[in-house]
């Protein structure tokens, strides 16, 4: 089975955007969590709401239907 991307509605073509710095987008992300102190959105994680997310995601991939915006809150 083939990987999906996780940031558009495709087949994972091994670009690597995924793993890409949010903070410097010319490197690849390191882990170093510098962007977590810039942005509250990622500072908690709300369980049932991931639990939801993933839910989702399994039925995007029955109904085949479109991915929501990662950008909008």
């Amino acid at each position: 089975m083939k990987k999906e991307c996780l940031l558009y509605d495709r087949i994972c073509s091994g670009c690597g955007e995924c793993d890409m710095c949010d903070l410097d987008p010319s490197k690849k992300c390191e882990n170093c969590g510098n962007c977590i102190d810039e942005c509250t959105d990622y500072r908690s994680l709300n369980i049932e709401a991931f639990e939801k997310m993933l839910e989702d995601r399994e039925e995007f991939g029955k109904k085949g239907s479109k991915k929501t915006d990662r950008s909008k809150k």
